[in-house]
């Protein structure tokens, strides 16, 4: 029997496999082992979009960050440092 909408066991998978695929088709389906998400099963046009916006991540060093970008980054660790401090006081 599946938990909630779009989750089922393992069990549930050996069992159920026709429907779980057919659910899978329409939108992503988490398949769990001692009920913690093990798996995700999903349609083929899904994962291609998935796959797509993976490829266009690049990476880069800290030197190469716009300056803008880096200065915003800078404030953000400095206010975090500052608030840690204060909270360790």
């Amino acid at each position: 029997m599946s938990k909630s909408r779009g989750s089922y066991s393992t069990s549930d998978l050996s069992r159920k496999s026709g429907d779980i695929i057919a659910e899978a088709l329409r939108h992503p389906v988490t398949i769990t082992q001692r009920n913690k998400p093990r798996l995700v099963l999903l349609n083929i046009e899904d994962y291609e979009r998935l796959m797509k916006q993976s490829d266009r991540r690049t990476v880069a060093t800290i030197e190469a960050m716009p300056d803008e970008l880096f200065a915003e980054f800078e404030n953000a660790v400095e206010t975090y440092a500052a608030e840690d401090e204060a909270g360790r006081s």
